[in-house]
Formats: C-alpha cells, structure tokens, sequence
C-alpha cells in the first residue's frame, strides 16, 4: 500500500483509517493511495489522502452520485483518478423519489449522527423519530442535540426528546455558548466521525462554528415556525480540534424512509419487542383480535401517540421500499429490452 511512511500512516488513522479499510486492500492495490472525500461535485470529487488535498475523478459512466462524503476510496494519485470505493462501515441515507429508485446518500462512516433540534416550533417528535430510525438502520449512534436551551420552558422539550429511547443521549445547549465543543466532545475525539442532521435555522451552522473554530455565517430564523433559510449548501468534511471530523449538511425538511424496517423497530423497542406475542404474523396492530400491542396500549403501557407514529412511518416505508422495488424491475426490463422509458405525462 502507498504510503508507507509511519507518518503518513498516522495521518491516515487521523483521518477515521481503521482496521475495517485495512483489511480490504490487496496485493494488487499495492499502488494505490487511500482517501476520504471531503465533498461530492458534479463531474469530481474532493478527497483528503494522508499527504494533502486532492481532486479526484471516477471512470466515465460513474457518477459521483454514488459516492458520499465520509467514503474511503482507493486512487492514483499520479493521474488524479478515483479507482474504486471501499465497502463502508455505516451510510446515512434517506429515501428515493419514485422516477430515480434511487436514494440520497447524506454520509458515509459516521460513527454519530447529531441531531439538532431546538426547544421552540422547531420541535417535532415525528421527525425526530424519522432521523433515528435512519441512524439505528445504518448502524450509526444517534444523539439529540437540543439548542436553545436556555430558554425557559426547555426542560419539557428535553423530557420528550428523553421519553424516544432508554439509551438515547440527549445534550440539551445553548449553541451559542462557551461549552458547547467541551459538551459534544465525547463523541468527537481522534478519528471519530459525526455529522449534525436537522431543519434549517436549528442552530447547526453555529454548533459546526463551534467544534471546528471556523466562522461561517449564520442566517435569521422566522418567529412565527421557527424555520430558517440554508445556511449550509453542500456536505463536506471538516477536521476537529479534538481529532474527529465533522460532516456538515444542508438542511432538510423532506425525510424520506425507505427499506428502514430494521431501523424503525429499533427506533419503537417498546413496540417491537411485542410484536412477536400478537396472534397475526402480519399484525399491524391497529385492532385485530389478539393483538399484544394493542393490549399494552390498553393498559396504558404503550403511549397511543407513539403507537401511532409508529404504524404511520412503518406504512409509509412500505409503500416507499415498494416503489423503488418495482422502479428498478422497470428499469431493468428496459434494459434487457433496449427501448426507452416511456415518458411520463406532466
């Protein structure tokens, strides 16, 4: 492998290099040089190997679509070309739109995925939930961060962020204040990698400030829903004073889930764990005879809200995981048929 150097290999384990990458190279890739992409562009990529920065550029026909920030590729750094892509140890990623099948890829290699909210409007249990069961399906750990809380009715908001799982941690801040990198810094320590997730205006933008010493500007946020423009623009990677690294995200409103089956019972344990003892297989726990789920709702073991919530999301990752099933089989039959798609009335 190049490099080779004690140094360069330092530089690399800086750079989130583990074990996991190691054991994917070959005799065969004796010659090529590890990176980590720092941002995805249109026809290139940016990348960081253990000597500098770099640009780097894919085979034509491949798309930096399919790449994320946070990646770790092989390349030849003589002729700038990206060779291949190693297997990732977590991707972040949310769901498709029907005419692509294809999802978007937000991160990959998180070790934990921040997500912000704020104690005002901002705060919204369903969305919330939607962002940890894409973190719990990617194998990633979430953690919600709280900001504005300074204000004065912050603990009922910090008591429901609390009540979304028994070993959930919740760091309830004041994004503008001193501590805040002193705060968050257990989870950003050498190598480690995180990225904040969260809507526009919730304060990410000052907690990447923060944690990284930089000075990006922040924009105002409406009184009336508490809503913000995009301050952030693009992903990119971002190194931390306290060894980690952070990969900042535009906001996003739209959250789509698709194929997070796994994810979403993780998300709802009290719910899941009882699925099993319902008297229907498929039960979808919304009245059918024998229903655990709905006899610990009874009892009042199970909050109905969040029994709710439940069943909304997990129909709702049917329907999606469906329509990228029967998208790509479209895909596929024009393929093998060599026509066109036909186009689709507006």
């Amino acid at each position: 492998m190049n490099p080779t150097t004690d140094a360069q290999a330092d530089a690399l384990t800086h750079l989130g290099w583990s074990a996991f990458e190691r054991d994917q190279m070959s005799s065969d890739d004796a010659a090529l040089t590890p990176a980590r992409i720092s941002t995805v562009n249109r026809r290139n990529v940016g990348a960081l190997t253990a000597t500098g920065p770099l640009t780097l550029v894919a085979d034509p026909g491949i798309t930096t679509a399919s790449f994320a920030v946070g990646d770790w590729v092989l390349c030849d750094t003589a002729s700038a070309h990206l060779v291949r892509r190693l297997d990732r140890r977590s991707l972040l990623q949310r769901g498709a739109e029907f005419h692509s099948g294809q999802r978007q890829l937000i991160a990959a290699n998180l070790d934990t995925l921040f997500v912000v909210t704020s104690c005002n409007a901002d705060f919204n249990v369903a969305r919330l939930e939607r962002y940890l069961a894409l973190a719990h399906d990617a194998g990633i750990l979430p953690a919600i961060v709280l900001t504005k809380a300074d204000q004065s009715d912050a603990a009922d908001y910090i008591a429901q962020a609390r009540a979304l799982g028994p070993d959930l941690p919740v760091i309830a801040l004041n994004a503008k204040g001193p501590d805040v990198a002193a705060l968050l810094a257990p989870w950003c320590g050498p190598g480690q990698t995180v990225a904040l997730v969260g809507s526009s205006g919730v304060g990410k933008t000052t907690l990447a400030n923060a944690l990284t010493g930089r000075n990006d500007d922040t924009q105002a946020i409406r009184e009336d829903d508490a809503r913000g423009r995009h301050t952030t623009t693009k992903r990119s990677l971002h190194a931390l004073p306290t060894g980690g690294w952070l990969i900042d995200t535009p906001g996003m409103r739209g959250l789509a889930v698709a194929d997070v089956t796994a994810g979403i019972d993780a998300t709802f344990p009290e719910i899941s764990a009882l699925t099993g003892a319902c008297r229907f297989r498929d039960c979808l726990h919304g009245g059918e005879p024998g229903c655990a789920v709905q006899a610990a709702v009874d009892a009042g073991d199970i909050d109905p809200e969040r029994l709710r919530r439940y069943r909304k999301l997990r129909a709702e990752d049917a329907q999606s995981t469906e329509s990228i099933a029967a998208t790509m089989a479209r895909k596929q039959r024009t393929a093998k048929s060599g026509k066109p798609p036909a186009r689709r009335g507006r």
